[in-house]
């Protein structure tokens, strides 16, 4: 046991936020947390981690637990480089080599079975398993992968603090699982990555030796990653057995067998009252009716159980269709400050297409998003009737000091106040939310409103710059549908790859300064970028081979060269042997020094120790002089 809750209460002045919340997390879990937007799940993090105390209940706690949090926006701040910021996670590890060093040469010159002699020992021995239990020697080797998984390969000399704020939560990320907590929590832990990243990430994750507690809002990642869902739904957690998927199947499975039981013990109620009514006045059958009395006033009663909130609702719809030829590229170059994003790009999208805009993270989607959308490029050429809606992930339009209602009113003035308050009740903005000023709501009630805004315009060609973001589960879901049903045409850009296996059936990939059009669907794109990495991989591997190849024929110019060539190859070979040899002995002496034989033995021990040093100094100099003949 990690964590256990046990009926813990928590509100804000008068407002609830949990009731009777009770579970508990074990060692090496898996767990998505989900819940709608506002409904408490970063609360209950807080709780667990002890930056809240609960109203009332308990919360019990292993006895020296290590817990990590990544925060939702919690970026890491430091005047350090980035490596240097990584390396301060094995501070201690690299204190205990260089003492280790310094105590071996004073133990090899302390007297042989002195007080100090003994004491240098058992210190040596000491920081030995310290070392070896945090896996001391492999710290850079680690650090140099999560760099490398996480994107940061070419950044290891960029100060932290002039990082964006995207790239200081991923490197929040990358600190916490270099430190390893035995209880990981994860606030939308994918968001600021893009899909290879992703990918990287999973795996990375599902090899993670501790527990994970993870709220997200990209479902391929809990897919993916979890085997164990709780949902936060009107105030109570509820525990399902496996990921997302299987949580909506189970989910929509317990509430048809509640609503059943709870109809079954209703009909089991009016049938005994119905008796009751008809037979208590009775002398006959006053006995048998008085028993079924007794029966009802015994019974537990069922809740009736509550349907699960109906999610956001939209609805895009056009009144005129766009020619056939939607949109034609022809010949556009973009560029980032003095960087070129690509140039000379051209590709066609058809009436009624949905395509999805792909690539790493800076390669210009949404700068060829907003581009096209302005209609100022001469290389761009929209079809005869064709109505563009934009959607801008930053909302950037929104006047902040307009309150969502006028905001509705004033781009949309053809729209009656029971239609716009109509439009903004489908997609869940309340009748307080409509009041609220823009600069009061939240990242998903601006996004909602955005979305509401693109509906009243009717467009028959929608350009969408990452839709999803701030957007619950359940909302996401809704606008998939709503744009699958949708009958005109659609470019988005989006880095949930459930969203896009959902709606788009074409790819449009921006990859090293070209775009390329993937006339196929999600999956199969995956599929094939899969297919041309090996490819790539392969070529690459060739390359090298035929480089050796032709490295080894030039060697053969001269009888001088080879016999060189001939006299490093067998030094080579000669020094592995060695370092095979000193290594072997290195990993039977660190045996030798653990056993109590040897450890109260302080002669022997002292001549292993030094043994010991003389091995490792060696092999670091068979190293080198390795690396500089390859």
């Amino acid at each position: 046991m990690l964590i256990t809750l046990e009926n813990v209460r928590f509100g804000y002045d008068d407002k609830s936020i949990l009731e009777n919340v009770s579970f508990t997390l074990s060692e090496g879990e898996r767990v998505g947390f989900v819940g709608a937007n506002g409904e408490g799940k970063t609360t209950l993090i807080k709780l667990m981690t002890g930056a809240l105390s609960p109203d009332e209940g308990k919360i019990l706690k292993k006895s020296g637990l290590k817990a990590g949090w990544l925060e939702q926006n919690g970026g890491l701040e430091s005047e350090k480089t980035v490596y240097a910021e990584m390396q301060s996670v094995f501070a201690e590890v690299f204190r205990a080599m260089d003492a280790q060093r310094e105590t071996a040469a004073r133990l090899a010159e302390a007297e042989y079975g002195s007080k100090q002699y003994r004491d240098l020992s058992a210190r040596y021995e000491q920081l030995q398993r310290l070392i070896d239990a945090a896996d001391g020697y492999n710290a850079d080797v680690k650090i140099r992968t999560l760099l490398g998984g996480m994107g940061f390969s070419n950044m290891y000399d960029q100060v932290v603090s002039t990082m964006s704020g995207g790239e200081k939560t991923r490197l929040k990320l990358c600190k916490l699982l270099l430190e390893q907590p035995e209880l990981l929590f994860l606030d939308e832990p994918t968001n600021h990555l893009d899909v290879s990243t992703l990918f990287w990430l999973e795996d990375y994750l599902k090899n993670y030796r501790g527990a994970i507690f993870t709220v997200s809002h990209d479902r391929y990642f809990l897919d993916a990653i979890v085997t164990k869902t709780f949902e936060l739904e009107n105030k109570r957690v509820r525990v399902f057995r496996g990921n997302y998927s299987k949580y909506k199947l189970l989910k929509a499975e317990q509430y048809e067998h509640e609503c059943k039981e709870y109809e079954k013990q209703q009909e089991e109620i009016a049938a005994l009252k119905d008796y009751v009514a008809r037979n208590i006045v009775r002398a006959t059958t006053a006995k048998s009716a008085q028993s079924r009395v007794k029966k009802l006033e015994s019974m537990d009663l069922l809740e009736k159980p509550l349907p699960p909130p109906l999610p956001p609702k939209f609805v895009f719809r056009f009144t005129e269709r766009c020619e056939e030829r939607a949109l034609s590229v022809d010949g556009l170059t973009l560029s980032a400050g003095a960087r070129t994003l690509f140039s000379g790009a051209q590709f066609e999208i058809r009436r009624g297409e949905k395509i999805a805009l792909v690539g790493e993270n800076g390669t210009g989607k949404s700068t060829l998003i907003r581009t096209l959308a302005s209609g100022m490029n001469p290389a761009v050429r929209w079809g005869r009737y064709t109505k563009i809606g934009y959607y801008d992930q930053e909302n950037a339009d929104l006047d902040p000091d307009e309150t969502v209602l006028g905001t509705l009113w004033h781009k949309h003035t053809y729209l009656s106040q029971t239609e716009a308050r109509a439009l903004l009740a489908q997609a869940k903005l309340s009748a307080e939310d409509i009041e609220k000023r823009v600069r009061n709501l939240s990242g998903g009630e601006r996004a909602k409103l955005a979305l509401v805004l693109l509906e009243a315009q009717k467009a028959n060609f929608l350009l969408l710059d990452e839709p999803t973001n701030h957007l619950d589960l359940a909302a996401r879901e809704s606008l998939e549908e709503a744009l699958r049903e949708f009958e005109g045409t659609l470019l988005f850009v989006s880095h949930d790859r459930y969203f896009i296996r959902n709606v788009a059936d074409k790819i449009l990939e921006i990859e090293d300064g070209k775009l390329t059009y993937y006339p196929c669907g999600y999956d199969e794109y995956t599929g094939l970028k899969k297919a041309q990495n090996e490819q790539k991989l392969i070529a690459e591997k060739n390359v090298k081979t035929e480089e050796r190849a032709a490295q080894s024929a030039a060697s053969y110019r001269s009888k001088a060269e080879r016999a060189e060539e001939a006299k490093k190859k067998q030094r080579l070979k000669i020094i592995e042997n060695e370092i095979a040899r000193a290594e072997e002995e290195i990993a039977a002496l660190e045996n030798d020094i653990a056993t109590p034989a040897v450890a109260s033995d302080y002669k022997v021990l002292g001549e292993k120790c030094a043994r010991l040093d003389e091995l490792h100094a060696n092999v670091e100099k068979l190293y080198e002089e390795y690396e500089t003949l390859l």
